[in-house]
C-alpha cells in the first residue's frame, strides 16, 4: 500500500506544472557616443533556470521628450527581427548570445535624433515574471574642446604633484641618511681622539 501511495505522489508531482519564478534584467544606466560612431547596448538577465530553447528579447526605444515608446528589436524562435519600419531598420544588428543570456544590439551610424531611452525586456519560459532594464543614450557633436582642455590639464597637474611629493619625499630620506651618517662617523672619529689621548696621558 506504502509502494502505490509512493508512485502515485511521483506521478502527481510529474504532472503538476512548472511554476514561473522572477527574473532579473540588466542594462547599463547610461551610455554616452559621438555623431556617425556604433555603440553596443547591453542587456543580460539572471534567472534560476536553465537558459531555454523559448528565450525571448524585445527592444524599445523612447526618444528624448515622447511619451510612447516603439518596438525596435525582437528575438525570439532562435531569429532575430529588425522593425522595418522604426528610426533603426537600417542601423541595428543583433551582437548577443541567447546561450549566455546576452541580448545585447549595436547601433551603428549614430545621429543626434537618437538621444533617448532604449528598454530591454527578456523571458526565459516559463520565467517570464520581471521588470524591463532601461539604459540612456546620450548622442553628442563632438567633445567640447574646452572641457577637453581643462581635463587634461587638471589630470597634468594632479601627475605633476604626485611626482613632486614622491621626489621630495626621496630626498628627504636621503638628506636624514647623509646627516645620520655624519652623525655617525663623527662619533666615532671623537671617540678614537679621545682614546688615544687617554693613552698618550698614562704613558
Amino acid at each position: 500500500m506504502l509502494t502505490f501511495l509512493a508512485l502515485t505522489s511521483v506521478a502527481l508531482l510529474g504532472i503538476v506544472p512548472e511554476q514561473s519564478q522572477a527574473i532579473a534584467i540588466y542594462t547599463g544606466w547610461e551610455r554616452h557616443a559621438l555623431v556617425g560612431s556604433d555603440i553596443r547596448l547591453s542587456c543580460s538577465f539572471f534567472s534560476w533556470r536553465w537558459t531555454s530553447e523559448d528565450v525571448t528579447f524585445s527592444w524599445t526605444y523612447r526618444p528624448d521628450g515622447s511619451r510612447d515608446s516603439i518596438s525596435i528589436f525582437h528575438y525570439t524562435g532562435g531569429a532575430a527581427y529588425v522593425d522595418n519600419k522604426g528610426p533603426f531598420r537600417d542601423r541595428l544588428e543583433f551582437v548577443g548570445n541567447p546561450g549566455r543570456r546576452d541580448g545585447s544590439i549595436l547601433l551603428k551610424n549614430l545621429e543626434l535624433n537618437d538621444n533617448g531611452t532604449f528598454t530591454c525586456d527578456a523571458k526565459n519560459p516559463p520565467d517570464i515574471v520581471g521588470r524591463p532594464s532601461s539604459v540612456r543614450l546620450l548622442v553628442f557633436e563632438k567633445v567640447p574642446i574646452q572641457a577637453g582642455v581643462i581635463t587634461g590639464a587638471i589630470i597634468g597637474v594632479v601627475l605633476g604633484l604626485l611626482v613632486l611629493i614622491v621626489v621630495i619625499y626621496y630626498l628627504m630620506r636621503f638628506l636624514v641618511a647623509r646627516r645620520v651618517f655624519s652623525l655617525s662617523v663623527s662619533k666615532h672619529g671623537k671617540k678614537k681622539k679621545e682614546g688615544s689621548q687617554q693613552r698618550q696621558i698614562k704613558v
